[in-house]
């Protein structure tokens, strides 16, 4: 598998510098990787430089070790899908999937039969005829993946693909775009800003903040071992602690649990660990029990995943999930669970 290679990237707007030697490297045996990070931290000005919309103040960008920091867009061969799909909108969907193999000279025959083997890949057949201005919002996503598929470019570029669909058809389409892009074999770089829609699509996951790369890694892993404070919170941890390892247990305010259940714990000592609500399971108490572990619950919502509390102990106000009925002002316990907590920076 082909491999893009980023050293030292630096990308200014005027005197503002939104990347500052980045060094990054995408594809290998990952076929497709999320470029995960909240609003304003540098993803799109980055996808716009591999693409060569934005060129870059400094470094190099090589494409399976092929300078590419002078060649144009168009000769890189790499499609794009930005947010919006940005559809012909006069034309028909198979005049979309067909645009970039006319341009390329394809013979007339080799492009219908190219636009059915994309409408086929992204579940749309025979929908060539129709108009795009009336396709539903995840369909007209779906014919601008085709469309960038069609001409077999390098490497796909995605730039937050789902953000304007609701949340059902966002989770189903990412799916779909996960199965697309494999089947299609090409490499794909899908930039967002959801961590469960990055989980969804990629192979792996490289997390970004203020114009830098802080940790790349595969989806499970990442969630696991978090590299610091900063990525746990954003990867939805609400609560960090101290804790230590002594004797193969995890001890902390919430009690101790056996370290084997924990991945990335290894040997005694202190540690930092990271919790979210699905960490503590709160049970129905009566008054009493180790004051850190019990509590009162002070806001509770009702959610699939089970009952959403706010609960506060002698020391702290810390998320958690019950699986039985619990009400404001009920008193519970809070047990940890080893399999949901994060150990950050091992």
């Amino acid at each position: 598998m082909s491999v893009l290679a980023l050293r030292g990237i630096t990308v200014r707007y005027g005197r503002t510098t939104v990347i500052d030697g980045l060094d990054w490297t995408v594809g290998g045996d990952r076929l497709v990787t999320a470029l995960l990070g909240p609003s304003g931290c540098g993803k799109s000005t980055l996808l716009r430089a591999i693409a060569g919309l934005e060129p870059p103040a400094a470094g190099t960008l090589t494409w399976d070790g092929a300078d590419l920091r002078h060649v144009p867009v168009h000769r890189r061969d790499f499609g794009v899908v930005f947010q919006d799909g940005q559809l012909f909108s006069g034309r028909t969907v198979a005049q979309n999937i067909a645009y970039g193999l006319r341009l390329r000279k394809w013979p007339r025959a080799r492009i219908a039969e190219r636009v059915d083997e994309m409408l086929a890949l992204v579940q749309l057949p025979g929908a060539g005829d129709r108009r795009v201005t009336d396709l539903s919002g995840g369909q007209a996503q779906r014919v601008a993946l085709a469309r960038a598929l069609a001409p077999r470019p390098r490497l796909l570029l995605l730039d937050e693909p789902l953000a304007a669909l609701d949340a059902r058809l966002r989770e189903e389409l990412a799916f779909a775009i996960g199965d697309i892009v494999r089947a299609a074999r090409t490499p794909a770089v899908v930039v967002t800003h959801d961590r469960a829609e990055a989980a969804l699509i990629a192979d792996e996951v490289s997390v970004m903040h203020d114009g830098a790369i802080i940790q790349t890694a595969p989806p499970d892993r990442l969630w696991r071992r978090p590299a610091d404070d900063w990525v746990a919170g954003f990867l939805g941890a609400t609560l960090l602690l101290d804790a230590d390892v002594t004797a193969g247990r995890l001890r902390t305010p919430f009690g101790s649990v056996s370290a084997a259940g924990v991945d990335g714990l290894a040997g005694d000592g202190p540690c930092r660990v990271a919790l979210r609500p699905e960490s503590l399971r709160a049970e129905p108490t009566p008054n009493g029990g180790v004051p850190e572990a019990t509590g009162t619950v002070t806001h509770a919502a009702a959610l699939p995943s089970g009952i959403r509390l706010r609960v506060r102990t002698a020391t702290s106000e810390v998320d958690a999930l019950a699986s039985s009925p619990v009400g404001v002002g009920d008193r519970v316990r809070l047990v940890l669970d080893p399999a949901q907590v994060a150990v950050i920076g091992r």
